[in-house]
């Protein structure tokens, strides 16, 4: 008979099983909640990203076409393999339409999308009209890619390269 004094229901196994099963979902369920609100957070997504570079569409449109009127060029010379800690050399050619060579300042940010406390910028030097040469030591392996910006008076031209892995060191 079934009641509410009936206490055999307490000795099956699969109630038990279902009771254990339920604390288990449970408690990975609050695991899961404590990493996203407590735990180290992925940085593929700025931390500022809300309040970051925010520009109207009309700002934006007018970088667009400064760029676009600017036409430069870059050329970057890179090594085959890029090795974590090791200096690596680069040389950057910039030359603007009319394939003249562009000096000016030019800055080399290494981004790396999975931890952006390592990103990290660098001045090159101009060694001859439009030819930049640096060195390059990157911290971690995997994935990086360059963001180089380069101004001249009030002209600023922004270009990236591709991703490309670094190494681990042997």
């Amino acid at each position: 008979m079934i009641s509410q004094n009936n206490k055999t229901g307490l000795r099956n196994p699969w109630v038990w099983g279902m009771l254990v099963l339920i604390m288990v979902v449970l408690a990975v369920n609050a695991t899961f909640v404590w990493y996203a609100t407590k735990g180290t957070r992925s940085t593929l997504v700025d931390r500022d990203y809300q309040t970051k570079d925010r520009k109207s569409n009309e700002e934006e449109l007018s970088e667009l076409r400064a760029q676009h009127a600017l036409s430069w060029q870059t050329e970057v010379k890179k090594p085959a393999s890029v090795v974590m800690g090791i200096p690596t050399p680069y040389e950057i050619g910039v030359t603007d339409r009319a394939d003249q060579p562009v000096s000016g300042v030019l800055e080399v940010v290494a981004y790396r999308a999975s931890d952006a406390s390592k990103d990290f910028s660098t001045t090159f030097k101009e060694v001859a009209p439009g030819r930049y040469q640096g060195y390059i030591s990157f911290p971690l392996k995997g994935y990086w890619e360059l963001h180089i910006r380069i101004q001249r008076g009030e002209d600023i031209f922004n270009v990236a390269t591709d991703k490309f892995m670094v190494a681990a060191a042997s």
